[in-house]
Protein backbone atom coordinates (compact mmCIF):
# COMPACT_ATOMS: atom_id res chain seq x y z
CA UNK A 1 0.00 0.00 0.00
CA UNK A 2 1.55 3.83 -0.80
CA UNK A 3 0.61 5.65 1.77
CA UNK A 4 2.12 9.56 1.35
CA UNK A 5 5.19 9.67 3.46
CA UNK A 6 6.18 12.53 5.43
CA UNK A 7 9.50 14.69 3.70
CA UNK A 8 12.36 14.69 6.79
CA UNK A 9 12.07 18.66 6.20
CA UNK A 10 8.19 20.05 5.85
CA UNK A 11 7.22 23.04 4.79
CA UNK A 12 4.72 24.62 7.47
CA UNK A 13 3.68 27.75 5.24
CA UNK A 14 0.30 27.55 4.09
CA UNK A 15 1.36 26.57 0.35
CA UNK A 16 0.35 30.22 -1.25
CA UNK A 17 2.99 32.34 1.14
CA UNK A 18 4.95 34.32 -0.85
CA UNK A 19 3.37 33.61 -4.20
CA UNK A 20 2.31 36.17 -6.31
CA UNK A 21 0.14 34.08 -8.92
CA UNK A 22 -3.61 33.79 -8.20
CA UNK A 23 -4.33 31.23 -5.51
CA UNK A 24 -5.81 27.66 -6.46
CA UNK A 25 -8.74 25.71 -4.50
CA UNK A 26 -6.99 24.34 -1.91
CA UNK A 27 -5.00 27.31 -1.36
CA UNK A 28 -8.45 29.58 -0.72
CA UNK A 29 -9.60 26.73 1.30
CA UNK A 30 -6.54 26.31 3.65
CA UNK A 31 -6.25 30.05 3.83
CA UNK A 32 -9.91 30.01 5.41
CA UNK A 33 -9.37 27.74 7.83
CA UNK A 34 -6.06 28.55 8.89
CA UNK A 35 -8.32 31.98 9.40
CA UNK A 36 -10.77 30.28 11.41
CA UNK A 37 -8.70 28.47 13.67
CA UNK A 38 -6.56 32.01 14.38
CA UNK A 39 -9.69 33.45 15.17
CA UNK A 40 -10.54 31.06 17.49
CA UNK A 41 -6.95 31.16 19.41
CA UNK A 42 -7.70 34.78 19.74
CA UNK A 43 -11.36 35.23 21.28
CA UNK A 44 -11.56 32.22 22.77
CA UNK A 45 -10.24 31.33 26.19
CA UNK A 46 -9.85 28.12 26.63
CA UNK A 47 -10.49 25.69 23.52
CA UNK A 48 -9.58 22.09 22.15
CA UNK A 49 -9.27 20.49 18.51
CA UNK A 50 -10.58 17.63 18.62
CA UNK A 51 -8.39 14.32 16.79
CA UNK A 52 -9.36 11.11 16.34
CA UNK A 53 -6.71 9.90 13.91
CA UNK A 54 -9.36 9.57 11.46
CA UNK A 55 -8.44 11.28 7.52
CA UNK A 56 -9.93 14.94 8.42
CA UNK A 57 -8.33 15.46 11.73
CA UNK A 58 -4.87 14.83 9.86
CA UNK A 59 -5.93 17.61 7.78
CA UNK A 60 -6.63 19.59 10.83
CA UNK A 61 -3.33 18.91 12.71
CA UNK A 62 -1.56 20.13 9.57
CA UNK A 63 -3.31 23.07 9.01
CA UNK A 64 -2.76 24.11 13.32
CA UNK A 65 1.04 23.50 12.12
CA UNK A 66 0.48 25.85 9.45
CA UNK A 67 -1.26 28.39 11.54
CA UNK A 68 1.04 28.20 15.02
CA UNK A 69 4.15 26.66 14.36
CA UNK A 70 6.78 27.06 15.29
CA UNK A 71 5.56 27.81 18.39
CA UNK A 72 3.25 25.09 20.52
CA UNK A 73 -0.93 24.88 19.45
CA UNK A 74 -2.96 27.14 21.78
CA UNK A 75 -4.92 24.47 22.09
CA UNK A 76 -4.74 20.46 23.53
CA UNK A 77 -5.79 17.80 21.39
CA UNK A 78 -9.12 16.17 22.56
CA UNK A 79 -10.40 12.54 21.64
CA UNK A 80 -13.60 10.84 22.73
CA UNK A 81 -12.78 7.28 22.77
CA UNK A 82 -16.23 5.13 22.21
CA UNK A 83 -13.96 1.88 23.55
CA UNK A 84 -15.11 0.52 20.26
CA UNK A 85 -12.47 2.28 17.64
CA UNK A 86 -10.17 0.44 15.06
CA UNK A 87 -6.83 -0.50 16.73
CA UNK A 88 -4.81 0.97 13.94
CA UNK A 89 -6.70 4.33 13.85
CA UNK A 90 -5.47 4.91 17.59
CA UNK A 91 -2.13 3.18 17.25
CA UNK A 92 -2.10 6.00 14.61
CA UNK A 93 -3.28 8.63 16.64
CA UNK A 94 -0.75 8.52 19.73
CA UNK A 95 1.86 8.15 17.59
CA UNK A 96 1.37 11.23 15.65
CA UNK A 97 0.60 13.51 18.89
CA UNK A 98 3.59 11.71 20.17
CA UNK A 99 5.17 13.13 16.70
CA UNK A 100 4.37 16.81 17.53
CA UNK A 101 4.98 17.10 20.87
CA UNK A 102 1.53 17.97 21.87
CA UNK A 103 -0.78 17.17 24.96
CA UNK A 104 -3.48 15.04 23.96
CA UNK A 105 -6.56 14.68 26.10
CA UNK A 106 -8.64 11.45 26.25
CA UNK A 107 -12.28 10.64 27.68
CA UNK A 108 -13.83 7.44 27.53
CA UNK A 109 -17.51 6.47 26.43
CA UNK A 110 -16.98 3.43 28.81
CA UNK A 111 -16.02 5.54 31.77
CA UNK A 112 -19.57 7.42 31.22
CA UNK A 113 -21.17 3.60 31.30
CA UNK A 114 -19.12 2.47 33.95
CA UNK A 115 -20.45 6.13 36.02
CA UNK A 116 -24.10 5.59 35.16
CA UNK A 117 -23.75 8.30 32.49
CA UNK A 118 -24.62 6.85 29.41
CA UNK A 119 -26.39 3.05 28.67
CA UNK A 120 -26.46 0.93 26.48
CA UNK A 121 -28.80 -2.05 25.82
CA UNK A 122 -26.02 -4.50 24.62
CA UNK A 123 -22.50 -4.45 25.63
CA UNK A 124 -21.84 -4.26 21.77
CA UNK A 125 -24.03 -1.88 20.95
CA UNK A 126 -23.10 1.43 18.52
CA UNK A 127 -21.94 3.52 21.03
CA UNK A 128 -21.26 6.69 18.51
CA UNK A 129 -24.26 8.85 19.83
CA UNK A 130 -22.99 8.43 23.28
CA UNK A 131 -20.25 10.25 22.74
CA UNK A 132 -22.49 13.21 23.48
CA UNK A 133 -22.15 12.45 26.91
CA UNK A 134 -18.98 12.22 27.04
CA UNK A 135 -18.01 15.18 25.39
CA UNK A 136 -20.45 17.22 27.08
CA UNK A 137 -19.21 15.71 30.77
CA UNK A 138 -15.44 16.69 29.07
CA UNK A 139 -16.59 20.28 27.78
CA UNK A 140 -18.09 21.15 31.51
CA UNK A 141 -14.44 19.05 33.64
CA UNK A 142 -12.28 21.32 31.23
CA UNK A 143 -14.43 24.13 31.27
CA UNK A 144 -13.96 24.38 27.18
CA UNK A 145 -15.53 27.33 25.52
CA UNK A 146 -14.82 25.81 21.79
CA UNK A 147 -13.70 22.69 20.22
CA UNK A 148 -12.54 22.90 16.58
CA UNK A 149 -13.53 19.84 14.60
CA UNK A 150 -13.40 18.48 11.10
CA UNK A 151 -16.37 17.77 10.35
CA UNK A 152 -17.52 19.09 7.24
CA UNK A 153 -20.98 20.16 5.06
CA UNK A 154 -20.56 17.48 2.23
CA UNK A 155 -20.51 14.53 4.98
CA UNK A 156 -24.38 14.85 5.63
CA UNK A 157 -27.66 16.88 5.65
CA UNK A 158 -27.50 17.86 9.31
CA UNK A 159 -24.47 19.43 8.91
CA UNK A 160 -25.01 20.75 6.22
CA UNK A 161 -26.99 23.52 8.23
CA UNK A 162 -23.86 24.00 10.58
CA UNK A 163 -22.56 27.60 11.25
CA UNK A 164 -18.95 27.61 10.99
CA UNK A 165 -19.05 28.81 14.62
CA UNK A 166 -22.17 26.47 15.74
CA UNK A 167 -23.19 27.57 19.00
CA UNK A 168 -24.70 25.56 21.70
CA UNK A 169 -26.09 26.32 24.52
CA UNK A 170 -25.21 25.60 28.58
CA UNK A 171 -26.85 21.76 27.86
CA UNK A 172 -24.77 21.40 24.93
CA UNK A 173 -27.52 21.37 22.54
CA UNK A 174 -27.59 22.65 19.31
CA UNK A 175 -30.77 24.33 18.11
CA UNK A 176 -30.54 25.01 14.16
CA UNK A 177 -32.99 27.58 14.33
CA UNK A 178 -30.69 29.51 17.02
CA UNK A 179 -27.61 30.33 15.33
CA UNK A 180 -25.51 33.20 14.70
CA UNK A 181 -25.75 34.93 11.30
CA UNK A 182 -22.26 34.94 9.61
CA UNK A 183 -21.93 37.46 6.82
CA UNK A 184 -18.30 38.71 5.12
CA UNK A 185 -16.71 35.71 7.30
CA UNK A 186 -17.05 37.61 10.86
CA UNK A 187 -17.42 34.72 13.32
CA UNK A 188 -18.96 35.96 16.86
CA UNK A 189 -17.37 33.76 19.62
CA UNK A 190 -18.74 35.04 22.98
CA UNK A 191 -20.73 33.02 24.78
CA UNK A 192 -22.00 32.64 28.56
CA UNK A 193 -20.45 30.41 31.33
CA UNK A 194 -21.81 27.27 30.52
CA UNK A 195 -22.03 27.89 26.82
CA UNK A 196 -20.03 26.83 23.85
CA UNK A 197 -18.96 27.00 20.35
CA UNK A 198 -18.29 24.06 17.95
CA UNK A 199 -16.15 25.26 15.47
CA UNK A 200 -15.71 23.64 11.79
CA UNK A 201 -12.64 25.22 9.63
CA UNK A 202 -13.04 22.74 7.00
CA UNK A 203 -16.88 22.91 6.65
CA UNK A 204 -16.44 23.82 3.31
CA UNK A 205 -14.34 20.93 1.91
CA UNK A 206 -15.37 18.63 0.39
CA UNK A 207 -13.99 14.49 0.10
CA UNK A 208 -12.20 15.29 -2.64
CA UNK A 209 -10.82 18.36 -1.24
CA UNK A 210 -9.65 16.21 1.51
CA UNK A 211 -8.24 13.45 -0.27
CA UNK A 212 -6.57 16.36 -2.62
CA UNK A 213 -4.75 17.97 -0.11
CA UNK A 214 -3.53 14.86 1.91
CA UNK A 215 -2.28 14.29 -1.75
CA UNK A 216 -0.37 17.91 -1.71
CA UNK A 217 0.59 17.89 1.72
CA UNK A 218 2.25 14.25 1.58
CA UNK A 219 0.26 13.13 4.83
CA UNK A 220 0.43 9.73 6.57
CA UNK A 221 -3.07 8.26 7.27
CA UNK A 222 -3.78 4.94 8.93
CA UNK A 223 -3.16 1.79 6.41
CA UNK A 224 -7.37 1.18 7.11
CA UNK A 225 -8.14 3.75 4.46
CA UNK A 226 -6.82 1.68 1.65
CA UNK A 227 -7.42 -1.45 -0.01
CA UNK A 228 -7.19 -4.64 1.82
CA UNK A 229 -8.90 -8.05 1.95
CA UNK A 230 -11.21 -8.27 4.95
CA UNK A 231 -14.25 -10.84 5.69
CA UNK A 232 -17.31 -9.02 5.80
CA UNK A 233 -21.04 -9.50 5.43
CA UNK A 234 -23.74 -8.26 2.87
CA UNK A 235 -26.47 -6.27 4.92
CA UNK A 236 -28.67 -4.21 2.20
CA UNK A 237 -26.39 -1.94 0.40
CA UNK A 238 -23.95 -2.12 3.03
CA UNK A 239 -20.75 -4.09 3.55
CA UNK A 240 -20.24 -4.93 7.41
CA UNK A 241 -17.04 -5.97 8.82
CA UNK A 242 -16.39 -9.28 10.63
CA UNK A 243 -15.30 -8.53 14.12
CA UNK A 244 -15.82 -9.95 17.55
CA UNK A 245 -17.73 -6.58 18.11
CA UNK A 246 -19.92 -7.52 15.03
CA UNK A 247 -20.00 -11.08 14.29
CA UNK A 248 -21.73 -12.57 11.50
CA UNK A 249 -25.42 -13.74 12.14
CA UNK A 250 -26.12 -17.12 11.78
CA UNK A 251 -28.02 -16.55 8.19
CA UNK A 252 -24.90 -14.15 6.95
CA UNK A 253 -22.64 -15.71 4.20
CA UNK A 254 -18.57 -14.37 4.77
CA UNK A 255 -16.75 -13.12 2.05
CA UNK A 256 -13.19 -12.47 1.66
CA UNK A 257 -13.41 -9.48 0.04
CA UNK A 258 -11.42 -6.17 -0.98
CA UNK A 259 -12.73 -2.91 0.88
CA UNK A 260 -11.60 0.10 2.23
CA UNK A 261 -12.59 2.34 5.03
CA UNK A 262 -14.07 6.13 3.71
CA UNK A 263 -14.60 6.77 7.68
CA UNK A 264 -12.95 5.45 10.73
CA UNK A 265 -15.69 5.79 13.56
CA UNK A 266 -16.66 3.32 16.06
CA UNK A 267 -16.39 -0.43 14.79
CA UNK A 268 -20.09 -1.27 15.51
CA UNK A 269 -21.55 1.22 13.12
CA UNK A 270 -18.40 1.87 10.53
CA UNK A 271 -18.99 -0.12 7.19
CA UNK A 272 -16.30 -0.37 4.31
CA UNK A 273 -17.04 -0.39 0.69
CA UNK A 274 -15.71 -1.80 -2.09
CA UNK A 275 -12.53 -1.14 -3.31
CA UNK A 276 -9.21 -1.79 -5.15
CA UNK A 277 -7.68 1.82 -4.22
CA UNK A 278 -4.20 1.34 -2.45
CA UNK A 279 -3.04 4.67 -2.71
CA UNK A 280 -3.90 8.17 -2.40
CA UNK A 281 -4.09 8.79 -5.96
CA UNK A 282 -6.72 5.85 -6.56
CA UNK A 283 -8.63 6.96 -3.78
CA UNK A 284 -8.63 10.37 -5.26
CA UNK A 285 -9.88 9.13 -8.83
CA UNK A 286 -12.79 6.89 -6.87
CA UNK A 287 -13.73 9.52 -5.02
CA UNK A 288 -13.84 12.24 -7.91
CA UNK A 289 -16.94 9.82 -9.62
CA UNK A 290 -18.40 8.28 -6.42
CA UNK A 291 -22.21 9.87 -5.95
CA UNK A 292 -22.95 8.55 -2.69
CA UNK A 293 -21.61 10.83 0.33
CA UNK A 294 -19.04 8.48 2.67
CA UNK A 295 -21.92 8.31 5.77
CA UNK A 296 -24.60 7.79 3.12
CA UNK A 297 -22.59 4.59 2.35
CA UNK A 298 -20.88 3.60 5.61
CA UNK A 299 -22.41 4.39 8.47
CA UNK A 300 -25.28 2.17 9.63
CA UNK A 301 -26.50 4.16 12.51
CA UNK A 302 -27.21 7.29 10.20
CA UNK A 303 -29.30 5.18 8.20
CA UNK A 304 -32.11 4.93 11.54
CA UNK A 305 -34.65 8.46 12.13
CA UNK A 306 -33.72 7.44 16.13
CA UNK A 307 -29.96 7.40 15.54
CA UNK A 308 -30.33 10.64 13.07
CA UNK A 309 -27.22 12.81 12.76
CA UNK A 310 -29.85 16.24 13.07
CA UNK A 311 -31.08 14.17 16.54
CA UNK A 312 -27.80 13.01 17.82
CA UNK A 313 -26.55 17.06 17.57
CA UNK A 314 -29.47 18.59 19.11
CA UNK A 315 -28.37 16.44 22.21
CA UNK A 316 -24.86 17.12 22.27
CA UNK A 317 -23.06 15.56 19.31
CA UNK A 318 -20.14 16.70 17.59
Amino acid sequence: MNSPATSDVVDLQPHHAGRHEPLDHLDRLESEAIHIMREVAAECRQPALLFSGGKDSIVMLRLAEKAFRPGRFPFPLLHIDTGHNFPEVIAFRDRRVVELGERLIVRSVEDSIRQGRARVKDANDSRNALQAVTLVDAINELQLDACLGGARRDEEKARAKERIFSFRDEFGAWDPKNQRPELWNLYNARVHPGENLRVFPISNWTELDVWSYIARERLEVPEIYFAHEREVVRRGAQLVPVTALTPPRPDDVVERLSVRFRTVGDITCTCPVASTADSVAAIIAETAVTSVTERGATRMDDQTSEASMELRKKQGYF
